[in-house]
């Protein structure tokens, strides 16, 4: 969108106030910011909703609401933890905060989290030890996906396969691994499926 100097330290005012206290500035707060009249505020934000760069509920103070996707903030997810990539290991959540800047769009309402991966189980799939994963927690794994599995209490990361017998077959991507096999009485929860692999060299 094109936009005049005094639109645009108003649109990068909202972004930075809304980022900082997890709402809106009033017209107010915005004037005192950049030294103007409420009135003049008024006119410029009226005009940036004809645009459709934001939406204003009338008669409501903090309601100014950032259409313009340039101006909206970066997704973030947090690391939640270690998932094994080999043995499997004790299944304990450790938030860690980390922002991804593009690098794995997030639909909006998808649910989606980062582990960090321990061991070598998955290394013949490019997923080695160190690497971050991007798992989708809302939908159910189709044959062959990649999965944060929690057998009896432990977690790891496996493809995910359903036998004949009934039973899940997780299996390494490691020659040199044997599969898991999961009958009862052992216990199978699938805590999402892996979407992408993030590593830093």
């Amino acid at each position: 969108m094109n936009y005049t100097p005094k639109q645009l330290q108003i649109m990068n005012f909202i972004r930075e106030y809304r980022q900082q206290h997890r709402t809106s500035p009033t017209l107010e707060e915005i004037g005192n910011s950049l030294g103007v009249h409420r009135v003049t505020v008024h006119q410029h934000v009226a005009a940036l909703v004809k645009k459709g760069a934001i939406r204003k509920l009338p008669q409501r103070s903090r309601s100014i609401e950032i259409l313009d996707r340039d101006y909206l903030p970066d997704p973030t997810v947090k690391v939640l933890g270690k998932i094994a990539a080999g043995r499997p290991i004790e299944a304990v959540e450790s938030p860690e905060p980390y922002t991804v800047n593009e690098l794995l769009p997030i639909e909006p309402g998808q649910e989606s989290y980062l582990l960090r991966v321990v061991g070598q189980s998955m290394i013949e799939d490019h997923i080695t030890d160190g690497d971050l994963v991007m798992v989708d927690r809302g939908r159910q794994p189709m044959e062959g996906e990649i999965v944060v599995a929690v057998v009896d209490g432990e977690a790891t990361l496996k493809r995910f396969y359903r036998e004949p017998d009934g039973s899940v077959r997780l299996q390494p991507a490691n020659s040199t691994m044997e599969p898991i096999y999961v009958r009862p009485p052992k216990t199978l929860d699938i805590r999402g499926v892996v979407r992408g692999v993030l590593r830093k060299f």
